[in-house]
Protein backbone atom coordinates (compact mmCIF):
# COMPACT_ATOMS: atom_id res chain seq x y z
CA UNK A 1 0.00 0.00 0.00
CA UNK A 2 1.18 3.52 -0.82
CA UNK A 3 0.68 5.56 2.34
CA UNK A 4 -0.47 9.01 1.26
CA UNK A 5 0.25 12.05 3.41
CA UNK A 6 -2.90 13.77 4.61
CA UNK A 7 -4.41 16.22 7.10
CA UNK A 8 -7.47 15.11 9.07
CA UNK A 9 -9.44 17.89 10.77
CA UNK A 10 -12.79 18.24 12.47
CA UNK A 11 -15.64 15.89 13.23
CA UNK A 12 -18.79 15.10 11.34
CA UNK A 13 -19.64 13.84 7.84
CA UNK A 14 -16.33 13.17 6.03
CA UNK A 15 -15.20 15.25 3.06
CA UNK A 16 -12.14 14.18 1.05
CA UNK A 17 -10.30 17.01 -0.75
CA UNK A 18 -8.01 16.14 -3.67
CA UNK A 19 -5.60 18.61 -5.31
CA UNK A 20 -4.31 18.62 -8.89
CA UNK A 21 -1.13 19.53 -10.76
CA UNK A 22 1.29 21.02 -9.73
CA UNK A 23 0.02 21.62 -6.21
CA UNK A 24 -0.44 19.65 -2.97
CA UNK A 25 -2.89 19.36 -0.11
CA UNK A 26 -1.83 22.86 0.96
CA UNK A 27 -4.15 24.07 -1.82
CA UNK A 28 -7.00 23.63 0.67
CA UNK A 29 -5.48 25.38 3.70
CA UNK A 30 -7.77 28.38 3.45
CA UNK A 31 -10.85 26.28 2.72
CA UNK A 32 -10.56 23.66 5.46
CA UNK A 33 -11.31 25.91 8.48
CA UNK A 34 -14.61 27.00 6.94
CA UNK A 35 -15.66 23.40 6.35
CA UNK A 36 -14.59 22.26 9.82
CA UNK A 37 -16.45 25.20 11.32
CA UNK A 38 -19.56 24.04 9.47
CA UNK A 39 -19.36 20.62 11.12
CA UNK A 40 -17.48 18.51 8.58
CA UNK A 41 -14.54 16.17 8.99
CA UNK A 42 -12.07 17.25 6.33
CA UNK A 43 -9.35 15.00 4.92
CA UNK A 44 -6.96 16.83 2.58
CA UNK A 45 -4.54 14.46 0.86
CA UNK A 46 -1.28 14.68 -1.05
CA UNK A 47 -1.51 12.51 -4.15
CA UNK A 48 1.34 10.05 -4.63
CA UNK A 49 4.37 11.82 -6.08
CA UNK A 50 3.16 15.21 -4.84
CA UNK A 51 3.73 17.17 -1.64
CA UNK A 52 4.84 14.88 1.18
CA UNK A 53 3.54 11.61 -0.27
CA UNK A 54 5.89 8.88 -1.53
CA UNK A 55 6.96 8.43 -5.15
CA UNK A 56 5.86 5.14 -6.70
CA UNK A 57 6.87 4.51 -10.32
CA UNK A 58 3.57 5.48 -11.98
CA UNK A 59 1.69 8.39 -10.40
CA UNK A 60 -0.96 8.56 -13.10
CA UNK A 61 -4.55 9.25 -12.12
CA UNK A 62 -5.78 5.68 -12.51
CA UNK A 63 -3.31 4.57 -9.85
CA UNK A 64 -4.13 7.61 -7.72
CA UNK A 65 -7.77 6.49 -7.60
CA UNK A 66 -6.67 3.15 -6.17
CA UNK A 67 -4.49 4.77 -3.53
CA UNK A 68 -7.31 7.10 -2.52
CA UNK A 69 -9.54 4.08 -2.01
CA UNK A 70 -6.80 2.51 0.13
CA UNK A 71 -6.74 5.71 2.19
CA UNK A 72 -10.50 5.49 2.77
CA UNK A 73 -10.02 1.90 3.94
CA UNK A 74 -7.12 2.94 6.18
CA UNK A 75 -9.30 5.62 7.79
CA UNK A 76 -12.26 3.23 7.98
CA UNK A 77 -14.42 5.62 5.97
CA UNK A 78 -17.25 3.81 4.27
CA UNK A 79 -18.44 6.86 2.30
CA UNK A 80 -17.24 10.41 1.68
CA UNK A 81 -18.16 13.52 -0.18
CA UNK A 82 -15.36 13.68 -2.74
CA UNK A 83 -14.18 17.08 -3.99
CA UNK A 84 -11.29 17.47 -6.41
CA UNK A 85 -9.47 20.17 -8.35
CA UNK A 86 -7.69 20.26 -11.73
CA UNK A 87 -6.38 16.83 -12.85
CA UNK A 88 -7.24 15.52 -9.40
CA UNK A 89 -10.76 15.42 -10.79
CA UNK A 90 -9.61 12.63 -13.10
CA UNK A 91 -8.67 10.49 -10.11
CA UNK A 92 -11.96 11.42 -8.46
CA UNK A 93 -14.00 10.48 -11.51
CA UNK A 94 -12.18 7.16 -11.88
CA UNK A 95 -12.66 6.39 -8.17
CA UNK A 96 -16.37 7.21 -8.36
CA UNK A 97 -16.92 4.94 -11.36
CA UNK A 98 -14.80 2.18 -9.83
CA UNK A 99 -16.40 2.30 -6.36
CA UNK A 100 -19.64 4.31 -6.44
CA UNK A 101 -20.67 2.88 -3.07
CA UNK A 102 -17.85 4.88 -1.45
CA UNK A 103 -18.98 8.30 -2.71
CA UNK A 104 -22.05 10.15 -1.48
CA UNK A 105 -21.48 13.12 -3.80
CA UNK A 106 -18.81 14.22 -6.27
CA UNK A 107 -17.68 17.82 -6.67
CA UNK A 108 -15.49 18.69 -9.68
CA UNK A 109 -13.63 21.99 -9.50
CA UNK A 110 -11.85 23.55 -12.49
CA UNK A 111 -11.23 20.03 -13.69
CA UNK A 112 -10.90 17.73 -16.66
CA UNK A 113 -13.55 16.89 -19.24
CA UNK A 114 -13.03 13.62 -21.10
CA UNK A 115 -9.57 14.03 -22.72
CA UNK A 116 -9.36 17.78 -22.15
CA UNK A 117 -6.72 18.06 -19.42
CA UNK A 118 -5.11 21.37 -20.48
CA UNK A 119 -1.99 19.40 -21.38
CA UNK A 120 -0.58 22.32 -23.32
CA UNK A 121 -0.04 24.10 -20.01
CA UNK A 122 2.17 21.28 -18.67
CA UNK A 123 4.06 20.46 -21.86
CA UNK A 124 7.04 22.62 -20.90
CA UNK A 125 7.35 20.62 -17.66
CA UNK A 126 6.92 17.26 -19.39
CA UNK A 127 9.72 18.17 -21.80
CA UNK A 128 12.01 19.71 -19.18
CA UNK A 129 15.51 18.22 -19.11
CA UNK A 130 15.76 16.23 -15.84
CA UNK A 131 19.47 17.10 -15.71
CA UNK A 132 18.36 20.69 -15.13
CA UNK A 133 15.58 19.81 -12.68
CA UNK A 134 16.82 22.23 -10.03
CA UNK A 135 15.94 25.14 -12.32
CA UNK A 136 12.29 24.14 -12.65
CA UNK A 137 10.78 25.33 -9.37
CA UNK A 138 12.18 28.89 -9.58
CA UNK A 139 10.88 29.24 -13.13
CA UNK A 140 7.42 28.00 -12.12
CA UNK A 141 7.38 30.24 -9.05
CA UNK A 142 7.86 33.27 -11.31
CA UNK A 143 5.32 32.04 -13.84
CA UNK A 144 2.65 30.88 -11.36
CA UNK A 145 2.77 33.52 -8.66
CA UNK A 146 -0.62 32.61 -7.19
CA UNK A 147 0.66 29.16 -6.16
CA UNK A 148 4.29 30.12 -5.50
CA UNK A 149 4.16 29.00 -1.85
CA UNK A 150 2.82 25.58 -2.82
CA UNK A 151 5.73 25.00 -5.18
CA UNK A 152 8.24 24.86 -2.32
CA UNK A 153 7.63 21.09 -2.18
CA UNK A 154 9.25 20.81 -5.62
CA UNK A 155 12.40 22.85 -4.97
CA UNK A 156 15.87 21.58 -5.77
CA UNK A 157 16.92 18.75 -8.05
CA UNK A 158 14.85 16.07 -6.32
CA UNK A 159 11.73 18.23 -6.22
CA UNK A 160 12.10 19.20 -9.85
CA UNK A 161 12.52 15.58 -10.91
CA UNK A 162 9.37 14.65 -8.97
CA UNK A 163 7.35 17.29 -10.79
CA UNK A 164 8.71 16.31 -14.20
CA UNK A 165 7.85 12.69 -13.46
CA UNK A 166 4.33 13.60 -12.28
CA UNK A 167 3.75 15.62 -15.44
CA UNK A 168 4.92 12.76 -17.64
CA UNK A 169 2.51 10.37 -15.90
CA UNK A 170 -0.54 12.45 -16.85
CA UNK A 171 -2.57 10.56 -19.45
CA UNK A 172 -5.82 12.15 -20.70
CA UNK A 173 -7.04 8.89 -22.26
CA UNK A 174 -7.69 7.65 -18.73
CA UNK A 175 -10.92 9.68 -18.62
CA UNK A 176 -12.05 9.13 -22.19
CA UNK A 177 -15.74 8.18 -22.11
CA UNK A 178 -15.92 8.94 -18.40
CA UNK A 179 -18.90 11.30 -18.37
CA UNK A 180 -21.32 8.64 -19.60
CA UNK A 181 -19.96 6.17 -17.05
CA UNK A 182 -20.36 8.74 -14.27
CA UNK A 183 -24.00 9.29 -15.18
CA UNK A 184 -24.73 5.59 -14.88
CA UNK A 185 -23.49 5.53 -11.26
CA UNK A 186 -26.35 7.77 -10.14
CA UNK A 187 -23.94 9.64 -7.83
CA UNK A 188 -24.87 13.34 -7.50
CA UNK A 189 -22.27 15.47 -9.28
CA UNK A 190 -21.78 19.23 -9.00
CA UNK A 191 -19.29 21.57 -10.62
CA UNK A 192 -17.55 24.59 -9.10
CA UNK A 193 -15.57 26.79 -11.47
CA UNK A 194 -13.47 29.91 -11.39
CA UNK A 195 -15.04 32.62 -13.50
CA UNK A 196 -11.63 33.50 -14.94
CA UNK A 197 -10.06 30.05 -15.35
CA UNK A 198 -7.55 30.47 -18.19
CA UNK A 199 -6.46 26.82 -18.32
CA UNK A 200 -9.80 24.98 -18.38
CA UNK A 201 -12.14 27.81 -19.39
CA UNK A 202 -15.70 28.18 -18.24
CA UNK A 203 -17.28 28.34 -21.68
CA UNK A 204 -15.28 25.63 -23.44
CA UNK A 205 -14.86 23.13 -20.59
CA UNK A 206 -17.11 23.80 -17.59
CA UNK A 207 -20.39 24.35 -19.38
CA UNK A 208 -20.01 21.40 -21.77
CA UNK A 209 -18.99 19.16 -18.86
CA UNK A 210 -21.96 20.30 -16.80
CA UNK A 211 -24.26 19.61 -19.73
CA UNK A 212 -22.75 16.18 -20.36
CA UNK A 213 -23.13 15.24 -16.69
CA UNK A 214 -26.48 17.01 -16.30
CA UNK A 215 -24.91 18.61 -13.26
CA UNK A 216 -25.36 22.05 -11.70
CA UNK A 217 -22.52 24.52 -12.16
CA UNK A 218 -21.55 27.12 -9.55
CA UNK A 219 -19.40 29.96 -10.87
CA UNK A 220 -17.14 31.55 -8.26
CA UNK A 221 -15.00 34.69 -8.64
CA UNK A 222 -11.37 33.68 -9.20
CA UNK A 223 -9.04 31.92 -11.60
CA UNK A 224 -7.98 28.33 -12.12
CA UNK A 225 -6.42 27.88 -8.68
CA UNK A 226 -9.74 28.79 -7.09
CA UNK A 227 -9.16 27.41 -3.55
CA UNK A 228 -6.24 29.84 -3.23
CA UNK A 229 -7.88 32.72 -5.07
CA UNK A 230 -11.15 32.60 -3.17
CA UNK A 231 -11.14 30.11 -0.26
CA UNK A 232 -14.27 31.56 1.36
CA UNK A 233 -16.18 31.39 -1.92
CA UNK A 234 -15.04 27.83 -2.53
CA UNK A 235 -15.98 26.79 0.99
CA UNK A 236 -19.44 28.28 0.62
CA UNK A 237 -19.93 26.51 -2.70
CA UNK A 238 -18.75 23.22 -1.18
CA UNK A 239 -21.12 23.65 1.77
CA UNK A 240 -23.96 24.32 -0.66
CA UNK A 241 -22.99 21.08 -2.40
CA UNK A 242 -23.00 19.07 0.83
CA UNK A 243 -26.19 20.56 2.20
Amino acid sequence: MTRLAFDDSGKGPPALLVHGFPTSRRLWLGVTPHLVGAGLRVIAVDLAGYGESPDPPDVGMENQAGWLLELLDHLDLRQVTLSAHDVGTAAAQILTVRAPDRVTALVLMDGVYETEWAMGAVESIRSWNPDEAARLQPVLARRLRSIRALLDAYAGEEGGRRLIHAARCLEPRQTEGMTARLRTTGIPVRLIWGADDAYLPLETVARPLAAALRAPLAIVPGGHFLPLDNPAGVAQALLDDTA
